[in-house]
């Protein structure tokens, strides 16, 4: 199954630096990893939080990866209000340690989307952050 994940400047710096194969552990208080099942979706949380958010470094970066099929069965896809677009997968943050397990290749970056705010250099062939390139293992 391919999945994308929004994820802020911080958090894509700690995937870079697993090598591009695992998202960071959950915070206390992120009890759900939910990574979405439609770039639309993706795309409208980089778009309209994390661009315009402090903690997300004022930058949204939408990730893809394919997870597993039979792995990634025993979660069930959540089905939120407004549309058919809006479907996560919920995976307890207990256990992401082995969702991360069975990502198949390496997580990909598919679009940067930069707010007014966002300090930093930017590669101008991968369009990625230097502070994420320096982290890459």
């Amino acid at each position: 199954m391919i999945l994308y994940r929004p994820v802020g400047l911080k958090e894509l710096e700690l995937i870079a630096a697993s090598g591009w194969l695992a998202f960071p552990p959950r915070f206390m208080w992120q009890p759900i990893f939910y990574p979405v099942v439609t770039i639309e979706y993706a795309r409208q949380i980089a778009t309209q939080w994390n661009r315009n958010e402090n903690a997300a470094g004022f930058a949204g970066f939408i990730t893809t990866f394919t997870i597993d099929d039979t792995y990634v069965s025993r979660f069930l896809i959540q089905q939120l209000g407004g549309g058919p677009i809006y479907r996560e997968l919920w995976v307890p943050a207990e256990e992401l340690a082995e969702f991360n397990r069975h990502i198949v290749g390496k997580i990909e970056v598919i679009e940067c989307i930069y707010g007014e705010h966002f300090v930093g250099e930017i590669d101008p062939v991968s369009q990625l952050p230097l502070s994420v390139l320096s982290s890459s293992s």
